[in-house]
């Protein structure tokens, strides 16, 4: 007798989810119960179609969101917005290095405490996916490891090593007890529905060969034994060990997953990535919310059970968090953004979608698939239940340049270039991927004129130390990260030479370049405290070589070097063996030829004083003298000023274009590292806001502090409120109704709207009132929110009918009809027409 893979599959789970049991018998086994009078025991399993919990099968929209990139009092509302957003599941990480800074010792405090995460997210009545790691990559400081794993003897990270599966398996467990404990995880009543183990370790797998291999299977088994009662999964990971689920990241997982290893687990997509996560350096990064929700519909419509988007709100990487070069402003492009708004359209239309994905489910997660060609890149998907009503269809059109018309059970369909349309019931289009019905918004920052113009700023300079001053001495110059141990960004080398006018060129056109081999990341570098210049490397490529002319004397000189570390690396292979800062230095352009001074011998010096005095904090303050700034300042200066926080509860935010490079603190809390010296290829700082969450500010004396390494004008710093109140549609008469308009009802879809027209749908945020039409146009305008502008073809009457539909109001409906703007003479009768609106929105 033969069984089938499906049974062996069931068999595995059934049996993990026993041992689970086993694991909390007792005092966990009354929990781990449904409340209904049955008191049937509360499970997730899984088969080729999809989760299940409690036996049933579902449809799981997630959302990566990190607690610690979020000050712990916005956590509701973010996930409020998640929540109404469409989203059932939040993903997130669990962050080794925040946790357990100085070995053996935990921190779960404030915006660490992932437990109450964890209950706040069940309390908005979301389940959880964690992303146990421990290696999480994130675009976070050296991947989610605490610096002190490095300094492990014969520690090598992620493969079949023994010290490091032993600290890997160490805090694995630790984080799993503190869960159970808790009862966190579903079989135990909590919100944990899945949980993964290592992250994309197909990317560095072959360069350890066969104890890659066996690295995996260990990961594997260890998580599986560890008994949690939910299932495992690893994301990029081919050959993930039975019964853990391998799961695809990306951006196009519909059509680039080969699919689980197995045909008994379901098609999970782990990372949607919502744009592209950003280096200083580069240029903007974006990511249509056309194109994401075509993704979406393709993965749901070929077995996909559950999409994660990678980042929903990226929030801030505040402090020293951000990995190499990351900005501090993380996944601003996510539905979130930075400033947890929506950012529309993409919320919007990826709502819209869940909506009409939830429509379709029962024949989703019942019916029986098909597909039908219906011409050259034209094909129908088809969930369907014989001798039922269920039935949902999935038109696609693959071609990316041509719109098409499809016959489809002896209808017409429109379908836009690239696009699918939905059919929750096989014949009515409640939702197409390219048509987008929902709003768009601009966002604004505006200057608080009051607050920035009684900036008062004052300076204390750092000091740049000589050799005597440092205190670890070496012949040659050390490697930067072994000696900071990830404590600052900073390391001083310090030499001292001596030179006799026979050294010096005597020729007025020649004077000596001092010359740096350096291994990254940057550095600034002074000769007898004077500053000389800075360089640094890229994301790319960490290395530079430095030159620069060197205001040498006779006698005694000084050589200081500041060199910095943006970020530990946080990819690839053997992280604990990267290396940063200086590597050779040479003297040029000397009577007596090239002088080497790489074996000179050097002074070094952890980090800079007012960082060691907390300059940044209110005490730390009153530690040094400061004057009064007249006039841009020169480098390693600390700048600091009081503010009154702006009226109102909007999002607060620094323009910083007036600086350079450094870090800003307000009272005593980090916004992160700024860099907007380091210019785009379109000449621009890749950020140039920098995000100040209300949270962090007093209604009065805020003491705002500034590191700035370079030089800057502190008082071009203006602060800004931050708001999304300009919002536009830009819809057609080819679009379908929204989405709401319909529901589902005993195998029916049930119209609900009072009519079923497409119409153009605005909302202001926070309850405040249109009181302005910006724009308005009926006919082919063009452009975007915030820079639409009229066609060939226009309504005289369209700002009159919006303005007569929406101002005052919250919310507003203009239907999409020609007899409401062409009254009188229709214009271009025969152009599919367009109505595009931008409204401003302020308060009563």
């Amino acid at each position: 007798m033969s069984i089938s893979p499906l049974v062996i599959a069931t068999i595995l789970c059934s049996w993990a989810l026993l041992a689970a049991s086993d694991g909390h018998r007792g005092k966990a086994k009354m929990v781990a119960t449904s409340n209904d009078h049955h008191r049937k025991a509360k499970t997730v399993t899984y088969d080729g179609r999809s989760i299940m919990i409690d036996g049933k099968r579902d449809l799981f929209f997630s959302g990566s969101i990190h607690y610690p990139r979020i000050p712990i009092e916005n956590w509701g509302k973010i996930l409020d917005k998640a929540k109404h957003g469409g989203l059932n599941v939040i993903q997130t990480y669990v962050f080794w290095n925040i946790h357990e800074p100085v070995q053996g010792q935990f921190d779960f405090f404030g915006n660490k405490d992932i437990v109450k995460f964890i209950k706040l997210i069940q309390e908005k009545g979301m389940y959880v996916t964690l992303r146990l790691g421990p290696f999480i990559e994130a675009e976070w400081n050296y991947g989610g490891f605490p610096f002190w794993l490095r300094e492990v003897p014969d520690i090598i990270f992620r493969t079949n090593n023994e010290p490091f599966k032993k600290h890997m398996q160490k805090f694995v467990e630790k984080i799993i007890k503190m869960m159970k404990d808790e009862k966190l995880f579903y079989p135990q009543g909590g919100p944990i529905i899945l949980a993964q183990i290592e992250n994309e370790y197909n990317n560095i797998q072959l360069a350890f060969e066969e104890k890659g291999a066996q690295y995996v299977q260990w990961a594997g088994n260890m998580a599986v034994g560890l008994n949690v009662g939910v299932p495992w999964m690893m994301c990029k990971q081919k050959d993930a060990p039975d019964p853990v689920i391998n799961s695809c990241n990306g951006r196009n997982c519909g059509d680039t997953f080969t699919g689980p290893n197995k045909p008994y687990k379901p098609f999970l997509w782990t990372e949607n990535w919502t744009a592209q996560y950003r280096v200083f350096g580069d240029p903007p990064s974006q990511r249509a919310a056309e194109d994401i929700a075509f993704a979406v519909a393709r993965f749901y419509s070929k077995n996909g059970t559950l999409v994660n988007y990678y980042m929903y709100h990226g929030g801030t990487n505040y402090g020293r968090t951000a990995s190499s070069f990351v900005t501090t402003r993380y996944y601003d492009e996510a539905p979130l953004d930075e400033y947890g708004f929506q950012k529309e359209p993409k919320w919007g239309h990826l709502k819209d979608l869940h909506s009409a994905l939830k429509l379709c489910k029962k024949a989703l997660l019942k019916g029986t698939p098909s597909v039908q060609m219906l011409g050259k890149e034209l094909e129908a998907r088809v969930y369907e239940k014989p001798g039922s009503n269920v039935c949902a269809a999935f038109l696609c059109n693959n071609n990316t340049k041509e719109p098409a018309t499809v016959n489809f059970r002896g209808k017409q369909y429109h379908l836009p270039q690239r696009s699918i349309s939905i059919l929750p019931d096989c014949k009515t289009v409640v939702y197409n991927s390219q048509t987008v019905v929902s709003q768009h918004n601009k966002r604004n920052f505006v200057v608080q004129d009051k607050e920035t113009k009684s900036l008062k700023w004052e300076m204390s300079q750092d000091k740049v130390p000589i050799i005597n001053d440092c205190p670890v001495k070496s012949p040659r110059p050390l490697e930067l990260m072994s000696i900071t141990k990830d404590t600052s960004d900073f390391l001083w080398y310090t030499a001292r030479i001596e030179l006799n006018d026979e050294d010096l060129p005597r020729r007025g056109d020649i004077h000596p370049v001092i010359q740096v081999a350096n291994l990254g990341h940057g550095m600034h570098a002074f000769v007898n405290g004077k500053y000389i210049g800075s360089a640094h490397g890229s994301n790319i490529e960490k290395s530079f070589t430095f030159q620069k002319v060197a205001p040498l004397k006779s006698g005694t000189n000084h050589i200081q070097l500041l060199c910095y570390t943006v970020g530990l690396p946080d990819s690839g292979v053997y992280l604990e063996r990267r290396l940063a800062g200086v590597h050779a230095v040479s003297v040029q352009g000397l009577n007596t030829g090239t002088l080497d001074i790489t074996d000179n011998g050097w002074g070094h010096k952890v980090g800079l004083e007012g960082e060691k005095l907390r300059l940044y904090t209110q005490g730390g303050s009153h530690r040094v003298d400061w004057t009064t700034v007249k006039g841009p300042g020169g480098p390693l200066t600390w700048y600091k000023t009081y503010f009154d926080a702006p009226a109102g509860d909007e999002p607060l935010a620094l323009n910083l274009t007036s600086m350079s490079k450094g870090m800003a603190w307000i009272n005593g809390r980090s916004l992160g590292r700024y860099w907007v010296s380091y210019l785009t290829p379109f000449g621009k700082p890749s950020q140039a806001e920098y995000h100040i969450p209300r949270p962090f500010v007093k209604p009065t004396e805020n003491l705002l502090v500034l590191l700035e390494e370079s030089g800057g004008d502190p008082y071009g710093i203006t602060i800004m409120a931050v708001n999304r109140d300009t919002i536009c549609s830009s819809v057609g008469e080819y679009h379908p109704p929204h989405v709401k308009s319909w529901e589902r009802q005993d195998s029916h879809l049930r119209i609900v709207a009072d009519d079923i027209k497409t119409k153009a749908h605005l909302k202001c945020p926070n309850k405040k009132v249109m009181t302005n039409v910006e724009f308005a146009s009926w006919g082919d305008p063009s452009g975007s929110c915030g820079n639409f502008t009229v066609g060939t073809c226009n309504s005289p009457s369209a700002k009159k009918v919006v303005e007569q539909h929406c101002l005052g109001k919250i919310q507003c409906e203009i239907p999409i009809e020609r007899k409401l703007f062409d009254k009188d003479k229709e214009p271009c009768p025969d152009m599919l027409k367009t109505l595009a609106v931008q409204v401003i929105c302020t308060r009563k």
